[in-house]
């Protein structure tokens, strides 16, 4: 909290020493509105709307923009809302399955071969979590200008947008693609400011954005006053705060990377292309055993060292979530390998 205020401009400062704690405006402050809006390249304030985190600003849009009948694909495993939030409109959705032997790469020809007559919605999380694909700039574009040939509404999850790896290039917001496509948009994951609670639909289309305030005026009606110019000052201070991510995680990662070759008689992995996740997969008959379920219990039981497993996303008993955005990786990893023995 004293680091985000230290970065504080004149302005803000003045607005937080002065702030009052009463209801904010339901679609953002203003000044929040426009700075998030300098993220994109074709939006402006008017097509931001504030959300208390991305979960509520999946859950209004999905619940606005589907409807029973209509179709949605969505990249799989992943955040269990942006799936289940359609299913439960009556919304049939498709996943679109990420394959390990194909490095977890997003395959744009199968996804764009499976749009139906009825496919209203295609979901990409990207980078993605837990695998840390990252599409091309050119699969990207591709994919956008089917879904717009379609009328399809390319739904983006970019909370890890900013944290591409090894020179990837940072993807073009999907609010910039097409005039219908949505990007969503948190101060947790790539801006490390979870607790915060803020997060944004952004998009040209002010049909869907209105239908979406309108449903927030059933949920939260607002953000948290405090929650909203801590978010200002972080947001006048992206450079700073994306780059201590990025150095943390390209940190972290090479570490990884480096545990996971020593160990890969536990262990294999596709190195992740962005975001702050990896998805490794146990070697059967190896140290760790061959259940992720039991692995990652006995793991957190013993040593305190906590990995997500992949039956948490619906995805089998073979893979674990390994985080890549704490500093104390290093020392977790090294408790890791003496469990393993």
């Amino acid at each position: 909290m004293a680091d985000l205020l230290d970065l504080a401009d004149d302005e803000t400062r003045a607005m937080w020493a002065g702030l009052k704690l009463g209801y904010t405006e339901s679609l953002g402050h203003p000044h929040l509105r426009r700075e998030i809006a300098l993220l994109y390249e074709s939006v402006d304030s008017d097509g931001v709307l504030v959300f208390v985190g991305a979960g509520e600003a999946i859950f209004c849009l999905m619940s606005t923009s589907l409807t029973d009948g209509d179709h949605a694909i969505v990249v799989w495993p992943g955040y269990q809302s942006l799936y289940e939030v359609a299913r439960s409109v009556g919304a049939q959705v498709s996943l679109h399955v990420l394959r390990e032997e194909d490095g977890w790469s997003l395959d744009v020809d199968r996804l764009i071969r499976s749009f139906r007559p009825t496919t209203r919605m295609v979901v990409v999380n990207a980078p993605h979590n837990p695998t840390g694909m990252l599409p091309t700039v050119a699969e990207w574009r591709r994919l956008g200008a089917a879904c717009a040939d379609g009328g399809i509404r390319l739904v983006a999850d970019e909370v890890y947008r900013f944290l591409e790896h090894d020179g990837a290039e940072t993807l073009p917001a999907g609010a910039d693609l097409d005039e219908r496509a949505v990007s969503i948009g948190v101060m947790s994951k790539s801006f490390a400011l979870a607790g915060l609670r803020i997060g944004w639909l952004a998009t040209r289309d002010r049909a869907a954005l209105a239908r979406a305030a309108r449903f927030k005026d059933y949920t939260t009606i607002c953000a948290s006053a405090p929650s909203e110019v801590l978010a200002l000052i972080a947001l006048r201070a992206r450079d700073r705060i994306l780059g201590r991510s990025r150095e943390i995680v390209t940190s972290n990662l090479a570490v990884a990377d480096d545990f996971l070759a020593r160990r890969a008689d536990a262990f294999t992995w596709v190195l992740p292309r962005g975001g702050s996740t990896g998805f490794p997969k146990l070697v059967p008959d190896g140290p760790a055993g061959s259940s992720a379920d039991a692995f990652a219990a006995q793991l957190v039981e013993r040593s305190g060292v906590m990995l997500l497993p992949s039956s948490t996303f619906g995805f089998g008993d073979s893979h674990v979530r390994l985080g890549l955005g704490r500093t104390d990786l290093p020392d977790a990893l090294r408790v890791l390998e003496r469990s393993l023995g």
